[in-house]
């Protein structure tokens, strides 16, 4: 999966003095005249950072995955070490729902924690001191306090279905402290609550529940059909934060902070996946029936993030759930005319 570098790793008595300790309060990130290499960049957090920092006087590193695989760690880090950008945001991931999970854990685990491993130790090769690694809400624990605080990382077992990525995005927050730690490395984690929006996968096997729900309502409507299904009871509640919104709070982070904690990212309100399926019909246009199959897993029963420790640095999202799901809708009937175009 990965190939060793060449070069010895820097001992920590010579590992760049410099740096400030773990400790220490380091100031703000001006990412003016910066270059910014958001890994990722084709996925749907990439393409909104893409949008989000183009109001930036920054400069915008991107290469697609023909040019580098992320998931070799020669190529990175010569990738790294030739561009040398000021910062990086990794949002690079394999992502998918219950069901992907469960049929490819192998490549769900090995994946994610290949890119954040790669990325991190080419970083700190390269004397980068800037990265933001981005977790997930699905790293705490299945029955977790709600709503979901920082702290409760590591208090419990995982929800089953979807732990193989949560393993691997655990490793690279712990990974993102141990630089600090051990280098004095200004690295940074969020953990983003579930994310919609345009660019979203509308894969109906390997998309989240939100986008498969819409095009689940989209395409009962355009057959007529009397009903669609939904997994599960429609009692599990989840917490969905449009990606705009997202971008625009990692943006803040990667600015103006630098503490050792993670921070997460969340909406500050959750739903029920039955009221949810019944917003996305009428966003849709879509009248008929809902139907329960009990028979398939729930998933986590709740997932709330407490969002506090961001709300203190000023931030609070703008996009109401009814507005980004109007917005992703129009993207993805967009998305279908191009297809139907070409």
């Amino acid at each position: 999966m990965s190939e060793e570098h060449e070069g010895e790793a820097l001992p920590l008595a010579q590992a760049h003095p410099d740096h400030h300790t773990a400790e220490t309060a380091k100031p703000g990130f001006s990412l003016a005249g910066k270059t910014i290499w958001i890994a990722g960049y084709k996925g749907m957090v990439g393409q909104a950072l893409l949008r989000r920092l183009k109001g930036e006087a920054c400069t915008l590193l991107t290469v697609g995955r023909r040019e580098l695989d992320l998931t070799r760690q020669a190529e990175v880090e010569g990738f790294v070490r030739e561009a040398k950008p000021d910062a990086i945001i990794i949002a690079a991931a394999r992502v998918g729902g219950i069901l992907a999970n469960m049929q490819d854990p192998v490549g769900f685990l090995t994946d994610n924690l290949a890119i954040n491993l790669n990325i991190a130790r080419a970083a700190h090769q390269a004397d980068i001191d800037r990265v933001l690694f981005l977790g997930s809400s699905c790293i705490y624990p299945k029955l977790a306090p709600q709503p979901i605080s920082e702290e409760a990382l590591l208090t419990g077992p995982l929800e089953p279905t979807n732990q193989w990525y949560a393993l691997a995005k655990i490793a690279a927050l712990k990974l993102a402290e141990a630089y600090r730690q051990q280098f004095g490395r200004n690295y940074i984690a969020a953990m983003p609550t579930n994310l919609y929006g345009p660019g979203d996968n509308f894969d109906l096997e390997a998309g989240h529940v939100l986008p498969a729900l819409l095009r689940k309502a989209h395409e009962a409507k355009s057959r007529g059909a009397r009903q669609l299904e939904l997994w599960g009871t429609g009692a599990a509640r989840r917490e969905f934060l449009h990606v705009n919104d997202c971008a625009d709070a990692l943006v803040l982070l990667l600015k103006t902070y630098s503490g050792a904690d993670p921070v997460n990212v969340g909406y500050g309100e959750d739903i029920a996946l039955i009221d949810l399926a019944h917003l996305i019909c009428r966003t849709v246009g879509y009248d008929g029936a809902i139907a329960l199959d009990p028979s398939k897993p729930d998933g986590t029963p709740r997932k709330l993030l407490d969002t506090s420790r961001l709300q203190q640095m000023g931030w609070r999202p703008k996009i109401a759930l009814s507005e980004g799901l109007a917005d992703t809708y129009a993207w993805y009937r967009a998305q279908l005319a191009r297809e139907a175009a070409a």
